[in-house]
C-alpha cells in the first residue's frame, strides 16, 4: 500500500503524456494519474483514447483530458493550438513525458525506403522537438519547477537500426541541449529515460527474435517515471536514466 504522501507526490499537476497508447505510456499515464496528476492524453487512436480515459477517471476519479494527434501529419502550428487550448483549459502544464515512437523501417541503410524513413524521423525527432517547443513557456511559466522527460534506446547506434536509433540518439542530443539552456533558470528539469528491454509491441518489432517471456513488463519502469516526475529527483537535469539499472535507493511505485 502506498501512503499519503506518496499517493499525493503529482497531487495539482498538469502532465501531458505522448504515446498514450504504448505499452510504456499507458502505465505512465496510469501512475501518474494514481498518484494525483491530471492527465492530458496524447496519440491518434481516439477509440483507444476513450478507453483509457474511462480506465483513468474509474480508477483514480481523476478526469483526464484527450487531444488525438497524428505525429505524421501535425505541424507547428498544430501544437501552438495543442498549448494555447491546454494553457486556456488548465492554466498550466507541469510535466511533458515523451514516450511516442514509431520503430518504421529496420533494413541496412541502403535499402531503407526513404519515405519511411522520413515519416519515422518525423514522429520520432521532428514531432518531439515541435511538441515541446510549443510548450516550453507553459512549462516554465509554472510556480514550482516543472519536468521534461525523453524516453530513449540505448541501443540505437546497432546495425540495421535506420531512422528509428538515428532518432533516438538525435533525442539523447535534444535532452543535452535543452537541459544546457534550462539550466540558469532553473524553472524546467529536463532528463532522459532508456527502459531497457520491456515487453512491448514496439520491444517486438526491433527485436523480434528475442523469446518476450523473459522480458519485464512494462510496469517494471514506472518507478523510473516516477522518480523524475516527482520532488525527490530535483537534483537531476540533463541525465540519462537507465530504468533497470540506475535506481535510486528509495523509489516510488
Amino acid at each position: 500500500m502506498l501512503s499519503q504522501a506518496e499517493q499525493s507526490i503529482l497531487s495539482n499537476k498538469v502532465v501531458l503524456v505522448t504515446g498514450a497508447l504504448g505499452g510504456i505510456g499507458s502505465e505512465v499515464a496510469l501512475a501518474y494519474a494514481r498518484h494525483g496528476a491530471t492527465i492530458i492524453l496524447l496519440d491518434k487512436n481516439i477509440a483507444q483514447l476513450e478507453k483509457l480515459y474511462d480506465v483513468i477517471l474509474q480508477e483514480t476519479g481523476i478526469e483526464p483530458a484527450i487531444f488525438p494527434v497524428d505525429f505524421k501529419g501535425a505541424n507547428a502550428d498544430d501544437y501552438q493550438q495543442l498549448a494555447q487550448t491546454i494553457k486556456n483549459t488548465f492554466g498550466q502544464l507541469d510535466g511533458l513525458v515523451h514516450c511516442a515512437a514509431d520503430v518504421g523501417q529496420l533494413a541496412p541503410i541502403a535499402n531503407q525506403d526513404i519515405r519511411q524513413w522520413t515519416e519515422t524521423l518525423q514522429v520520432n525527432l521532428t514531432a518531439t522537438y515541435l511538441l515541446t517547443h510549443a510548450c516550453l513557456n507553459l512549462l516554465q511559466s509554472t510556480e514550482q519547477q516543472s519536468f521534461i522527460i525523453f524516453t530513449t534506446d540505448s541501443q540505437h547506434d546497432k546495425a540495421y537500426r535506420g531512422a528509428y536509433g538515428l532518432s533516438k540518439a538525435a533525442l539523447e542530443c535534444f535532452c543535452h541541449q535543452l537541459s544546457l539552456e534550462m539550466e540558469a533558470a532553473g524553472k524546467v528539469r529536463v532528463n532522459c529515460i532508456d527502459p531497457g528491454q520491456v515487453k512491448t509491441k514496439l520491444h517486438a518489432r526491433v527485436y523480434p527474435a528475442a523469446d518476450p517471456q523473459h522480458l519485464p513488463e512494462p510496469t517494471a519502469v514506472i518507478p523510473a517515471y516516477l522518480y523524475l516526475a516527482s520532488d525527490q529527483s530535483g537534483h537531476l537535469h540533463g541525465q540519462c536514466l537507465n530504468a533497470q539499472m540506475e535506481l535510486p535507493v528509495k523509489v516510488l511505485a
